[in-house]
């Protein structure tokens, strides 16, 4: 059996790339193709083993390394070059245009889909309601083909994966079509159990304002008798680390091995995304800390409440107050937290399963 993955963009390693590591290890022989491929040698040793990846024709064109993601409106006819009528199975892990490949009625395509493209569908209108007018306008029309595209080609998937029950309902919403829900896979060998907390809480993700790290930030402004740290960078460092008070620490990037040091220190891990998933706060749990989570996305489906963290209802400073404050009157057991991260682990073995099952 001859196998082709399609992953959307190789730039960095985070949580898709964690899934193509799997799904590399199941199928070492397949074939990688990706609409560019700009990862170090560092990261593509990381991530698939050093494999060579067959690129689109984005990645010759100008400023493309930096600026790829301008030619959004080009990312169909991009996918669709790729001639994939050599393989028996294609496997596409998609959250953008992957899962729009062309195959045969020969072949068979399982989709591992992380999200229907977001900024086409559900953040539509946060995507295009602050852009001058006449950018407004052109953003809006090439969202529109992206998603007339995006449906027109559904038909090419023969079995959608999805990587939470979240991700479940959003693919019947907008595509009508059943998926297995799946979870990602969390490596908790790496990250181990420690019962010795400090009196700090942890943040980490990249700094986009979608993760509302600042919202957390400004939330904790307001408690200056709370400690937190906060990893990561991106586009909201600047301005995230000019708003912290002296109670905060904007740590910027770290190894993972200091990630993971304070991770099992951390009194508590925050987290305020709408996450289709989110593989960090089960990296959390792994080192048996307790998750102070929205009560959204995918994190109303991992964190359990007063047993492996605790909820909040809102993406607001008031309700992220409120949870910490519940939260302190809370004695979770870190080895119990740890328990429920270990769920997480099976990803190789059920997608194997499946996909042997249906081929």
């Amino acid at each position: 059996m001859k196998v082709a993955i399609v992953h959307d963009w190789l730039v960095t390693n985070a949580g898709a790339e964690k899934v193509l590591r799997s799904i590399v290890n199941i199928y070492p022989d397949a074939e990688i193709f990706s609409l560019v491929d700009f990862l170090s040698l560092e990261e593509r040793d990381i991530i698939i083993d050093g494999k060579k990846v067959h690129t689109s024709f984005i990645q010759k064109l100008p400023y493309a390394k930096k600026h790829f993601r301008n030619y959004l409106p080009l990312f169909p006819k991009a996918i669709e070059s790729f001639d994939l009528s050599a393989y028996d199975l294609i496997i596409s892990s998609s959250w953008a245009v992957a899962k729009g490949v062309k195959k045969s009625p020969a072949q068979l395509h399982v989709s591992y889909c992380h999200t229907p493209i977001r900024y086409a569908w559900d953040l539509y209108d946060e995507y295009t309601q602050d852009l001058p007018w006449i950018k407004k306008i052109m953003v809006q029309n090439i969202l529109k083909y992206i998603r007339k595209w995006d449906i027109a080609t559904v038909d090419r998937v023969d079995h959608f994966i999805a990587n939470s029950k979240f991700v479940q309902e959003r693919i019947k919403r907008i595509y009508n079509r059943e998926s297995t829900v799946i979870y990602p896979p969390v490596n908790i060998d790496t990250f181990t159990l420690n019962e010795n907390k400090e009196d700090f809480y942890l943040t980490a993700s990249r700094l986009v304002p979608y993760k509302k790290t600042k919202l957390i930030v400004e939330a904790f402004n307001k408690m200056p008798d709370k400690k937190l740290v906060v990893i990561g960078s991106g586009e909201e460092y600047a301005r995230i680390n000019t708003i912290a008070n002296s109670n905060i620490k904007i740590l910027g990037y770290q190894s993972d091995e200091v990630l993971i040091s304070t991770m099992q220190k951390a009194k508590g891990f925050i987290y305020a995304a709408i996450e289709d998933f989110g593989i960090i706060p089960i990296e959390a749990m792994a080192c048996g800390t307790p998750v102070i989570a929205l009560n959204k996305g995918g994190t109303k489906e991992t964190i359990i409440n007063k047993t492996t963290g605790i909820h909040f209802e809102e993406q607001t400073q008031k309700s992220i107050i409120d949870a910490i404050k519940r939260f302190e009157k809370l004695e979770l057991n870190p080895s119990i937290i740890r328990n429920e991260a270990a769920k997480y682990t099976h990803f190789e073995q059920e997608l194997r399963s499946f996909i042997t099952r249906i081929y």
